[in-house]
């Protein structure tokens, strides 16, 4: 990742989860990765994908809550109330999270028990092109 980028996505991200907090840094462990901090609390992974000439990002978050659980340790962790998981058609096994009416990205069940969820967000260039 460029060190031009960091700035860039972490406006996007505070900007899409309604939390000015949200710190966006190089991984020190790989400097091709970026990560992503509430706080003092390392929430995930940004990683690059520049395949097929379109530059995107990739962030993720492990979730170790039960579904039930999932919407309000979200708006918890963020801060934010207008956070709403929206079904997906009969799958059980996984929904969208929303900012609002706005979609940020789907939330996927880890194992069958769904006792842990990860969240996945898709960032690409054009996002951060009006920031």
């Amino acid at each position: 990742m460029k060190s031009s980028e960091f700035p860039l996505l972490q406006k996007f991200l505070r900007k899409a989860f309604g939390n000015a907090a949200i710190l966006v840094t190089p991984d020190p462990k790989n400097p091709l990765m970026g990560q992503v901090k509430l706080g003092e609390r390392n929430l995930g992974k940004l990683s690059v994908d520049d395949e097929d000439g379109d530059r995107s990002f990739a962030f993720d978050i492990r979730l170790p809550v039960q579904r039930e659980t999932l919407l309000e340790y979200l708006r918890m962790l963020f801060e934010n109330p207008a956070l709403k998981l929206v079904a997906r058609g009969k799958k059980l096994d996984s929904v969208e999270l929303n900012n609002g009416d706005d979609f940020l990205g789907v939330i996927s069940a880890d194992d069958p028990k769904m006792k842990s969820w990860t969240f996945q967000m898709a960032i690409l260039d054009l996002d951060l092109e009006d920031l």
